[in-house]
């Protein structure tokens, strides 16, 4: 099994494509009203949002994007007009992370983790 796809909400894509192509993402399918897929732009995953007519409520929902060379991508991303709450930085878990929201405040967070995202030295042995 493989992880190929991650939905998020979002209350107007016509709003909400802009900013996924922004941050990088090429749109591969354009279903509006409802429906909007990216493809990333290293690998083979996909990213989708779904219109919806309300968002969940509480903490929401986090998605990751994994950036060999964070500190430069967040640096462009910025000159591009786009806000963090948290510029890259180094956490106790071993991940270079920073965070931002999209516009329905999906909490978005691009890391870098290098060998410590599949083997942190917490890991359980198989």
């Amino acid at each position: 099994m493989n992880l190929n796809q991650i939905t998020v909400p979002s209350l107007d894509l016509t709003k909400s494509i802009p900013f996924y192509e922004k941050m990088g993402l090429k749109l591969i399918v354009k279903s509006l009203p409802h429906y909007a897929r990216f493809v990333c732009p290293n690998g083979t995953a996909t990213f989708s949002l779904h219109q919806t007519e309300s968002l969940p409520s509480g903490n929401g929902i986090y998605v990751y994007f994994e950036c060999e060379e964070l500190d430069q991508h967040v640096a462009n991303l910025k000159q591009k007009g786009i806000e963090f709450e948290l510029d890259p930085t180094d956490q106790s878990w071993l991940w270079r992370e920073a965070r931002l929201k999209d516009l329905d405040g999906n909490q978005i967070i691009l890391y870098h983790a290098g060998v410590n995202r599949l083997n942190p030295p917490w890991r359980l042995n198989d």
